[in-house]
């Protein structure tokens, strides 16, 4: 297919096309020290020489260096572990293991247990010396015995390795005293709090290995990891070699940023009204599939996933009466018979379009296709390449679109283009000496083996201060030898990887008792307070009681047609400044901060239209915790020069919303992992102050990350704002989702005014 031939009924949407040259392969012979039965196997396989970078990275693996791979999608980087896992497990076989009598074993980690299911089905089959197997929460008591006692490859994730595999290290003795490698898939997704856990169970597993006899090589791989040599020596904690150069053979590949058009009659108001970009990519995907171009659709709820598919099917039931069964919709949770059927269904050409939410890219394996859409930029231009990446595959050409929402940050996008084509992917960004996260790992580390001075170095520069607070509480007892864990509580149960901190609330539907769900207690109260329209699944519950100290939640399934939405109060306060930069009379700040939050009530709104249709009032207590957090200042004598005192307030909470929206683009981050807060005249401040705050118990590394990118995270809000076609502010600018005083006041121009005084004082080579 020509895109542009395909893509000129669509000219009045495109913002921007450009086509990306194909790239012939760099092949290299297969090393010299590779077996000649392991060559076999992959010979069979077709695979007859290597891809420069696979061949580089196997060297630098063979030498012992740990090594992390950050090549595009497709570009085999499964082969590299797989050669390196095979050989090293091959040895032990014959005798000659690397760990003297110990069997060689590897270690596989994904971050879900799905994609750890798909990678196991992948391996080479009929290899005589490997013995894998999957260990996860759907495994029975005899298959994880097995896995202990026979397996040499095990394919895991990181909530297994903290939970199980570590607590009961000694159950698994004969593999940690023989691992030789350990495989760390899809690296990219450890980021914010959940990169903060996984970096601390990795240094964990390092510690118990280490007492078994065993020092595994650490081998990465991320098709869009920025910085990859330090985002990895961060997550181990050991140095790395980066393999970056592609040497894969690519097609053309062509991109397309889309924005819906305004809504017919409506082009003259004051605030424009875009046509649903739903609608749009189940119009386009129906075209797609009309032109036997096999589709993948990126969209970011599952209800979305099934309105596309929907949509898609009506627009080409006219032409074609299989419709029906040639547009699927794909979720998570999916059995693996049934990730099968989608795999083969597209391989065979049975299923032209997929629409699906973020769950597909840690699911199945889909490669070969020609087009892929996303409805929203997808949060971090790694994630975007990520998915533009599964077209075009095996040298054919691939064409990527880029639908805009009425978000902040596709307005920017689809209007600056550069910003994510002719940009580096975005930084991972987790901090390992969070005490919120450190904390609860010291604790499991010293329930596993007693914690010594020697480990302070390896848990980072805050153990010793974390193992004094666990003393001083009571959990951590001093003996001659080191600390020991006092409890009888399993200490690995304090931490949940995927958690924001505290414990989680259950919720129990009333009639049955059955657990709904479970959400995070730093969401809770604006997530399941009483009456509140809880989505699981698809299905509708209402809470029916909320209590908090009980750390439940009781609901009945109901069929509504409203949904709700939690207001409170939200107020920072400074702990402490690590770092200041002045813009002539402004303050760039970042450092320690107290978060207070109080839901007070909640909207409810009509789902079809969105009508307002009032509100409740709400008693809940305040709830506050400790984070980190970036503010400006101004001072009151500038703003008063600058805007009358009525719309101050308006103009900083608008600059507030649009920062929130963009900090994506600069940091590892969702605009639904910070907060912020604005106002006029702050008391630690004494200026009018705009906070942007991590929104997690001790920070995450976002705020930080925004404060080293300052002036260009700020010129880039600023840009989006002005440009914005609005009027008084819309979603695509200063509106935001997730506000918690209605959006209420906001005034776009007065954002544009205090964002441009503000930068006129920034250095011209400030970062």
């Amino acid at each position: 297919m020509d895109p542009l031939a395909f893509l000129a009924e669509f000219e009045d949407r495109i913002t921007h096309f450009e086509q990306r040259d194909p790239q012939p392969g760099v092949v290299e012979p297969w090393p010299e020290w590779v077996s000649a039965r392991v060559r076999e196997i992959f010979e069979r396989q077709g695979i007859h020489s290597l891809w420069g970078h696979q061949a580089e990275a196997l060297n630098l693996l063979h030498s012992g260096q740990n090594v992390v791979v950050a090549t595009g999608t497709s570009s085999g980087k499964s082969l590299i572990y797989q050669v390196h896992a095979l050989e090293a497990l091959a040895a032990g076989r014959t005798g000659s293991a690397l760990h003297g009598h110990r069997r060689p074993t590897v270690l596989y980690l994904s971050p879900t247990k799905a994609l750890a299911a798909d990678q196991w089905s992948r391996l080479p089959k009929n290899v005589p010396w490997l013995r894998a197997a999957t260990v996860d929460g759907d495994n029975t008591a005899e298959e994880r015995q097995w896995a202990r006692d026979h397996a040499n490859l095990v394919l895991a994730n990181p909530d297994v390795l903290h939970h199980s595999m570590l607590p009961r290290h000694r159950n698994w003795s004969r593999f940690l005293s023989g691992l030789t490698l350990v495989i760390i898939d899809e690296a990219h997704h450890y980021r914010g709090v959940f990169g903060s856990h996984v970096s601390q169970v990795l240094r964990r597993l390092r510690r118990l290995c280490a007492e078994y006899g065993a020092a595994p090589l650490f081998v990465l791989s991320s098709a869009t990891m920025a910085e990859p040599e330090q985002s990895a020596r961060n997550l181990i904690g050991l140095d790395v070699a980066a393999v970056t150069d592609d040497g894969s053979e690519r097609g053309a590949f062509s991109i397309t940023f889309w924005q819906p058009p305004v809504l017919p009659g409506l082009s003259g108001q004051e605030n424009q009204v875009r046509r649903s970009p739903m609608r749009e990519a189940g119009d386009l995907l129906a075209s797609l599939v009309a032109a036997k171009q096999q589709t993948l659709v990126f969209v970011n709820s599952r209800a979305g996933a099934e309105r596309i598919a929907r949509l898609a099917r009506e627009h080409l039931s006219d032409t074609h009466p299989d419709a029906e069964t040639l547009i699927a919709a794909y979720r998570g949770g999916y059995l693996p018979e049934e990730r099968r059927d989608l795999e083969e269904g597209l391989r065979t050409g049975r299923i032209r379009g997929v629409v699906s939410t973020s769950a597909l890219e840690l699911g199945i394996d889909v490669s070969g296709l020609d087009v892929v859409v996303t409805v929203g930029f997808p949060g971090t231009r790694a994630a975007m390449w990520q998915r533009f990446g599964r077209a075009g595959r095996s040298g054919a050409d691939g064409l990527g679109i880029l639908i805009a929402r009425d978000e902040p940050l596709d307005a920017h996008i689809v209007e600056h283009p550069e910003s994510v084509l002719s940009a580096p992917t975005e930084a991972i960004v987790f901090d390992p000496n969070n005490p919120y996260v450190l904390g609860p790992h010291l604790a499991a580390a010293a329930q596993e083996i007693p914690i010594t001075e020697a480990d302070f170095g390896l848990f980072g520069p805050r153990a010793r201060e974390g193992v004094k607070a666990l003393t001083a509480a009571g959990l951590l007892r001093a003996r001659s030898n080191g600390w020991y864990w006092t409890s009888p509580e399993r200490a690995s149960d304090l931490a949940d990887l995927r958690s924001s901190g505290g414990h989680e609330i259950q919720i129990v539907e009333f009639d049955t008792g059955r657990v709904v769900g479970t959400v995070d207690a730093g969401s809770a109260d604006r997530d399941v307070h009483t009456d509140a329209v809880y989505v699981h699944r698809g299905e509708d519950f209402v809470i029916t009681d909320y209590q908090p100290q009980d750390r439940i939640a009781f609901a009945r399934k109901a069929e509504v047609s409203h949904s709700t939405q939690a207001h409170g109060d939200t107020s920072i306060s400074v702990i402490h400044e690590n770092e200041q930069r002045l813009w002539a009379d402004a303050t760039i700040s970042w450092g320690p901060v107290k978060v207070t939050n109080q839901i007070t009530g909640f909207d409810v709104h009509d789902r079809e239209s969105g009508r307002s249709l009032g509100e409740q009032p709400l008693d809940l207590a305040k709830r506050s915790y400790d984070s980190v957090a970036v503010w400006w200042t101004l001072p009151a004598i500038e703003v008063s020069q600058l805007l009358e005192e009525s719309r101050v307030a308006g103009a900083a909470h608008a600059a507030e919303h649009a920062a929130i929206g963009l900090l994506p683009l600069f940091a590892e981050c969702d605009r639904w992992d910070i907060g912020g807060v604005s106002t006029t005249h702050h008391p630690d401040t004494g200026r009018l102050t705009v906070f942007v705050h991590d929104g997690y118990p001790g920070g995450a590394g976002f705020s930080e990350r925004g404060f080293a990118v300052m002036r260009s995270w700020l010129q880039a809000t600023l840009e989006t704002i002005r440009d914005c076609e609005c009027f008084d502010g819309c979603p695509r600018c200063v509106v935001s989702p997730k506000c918690g005083n209605r959006n209420e006041p906001l005034d776009k121009d007065g954002a544009v005014v205090l964002l441009t005084a503000l930068l006129a004082g920034a250095p011209a080579q400030s970062t």
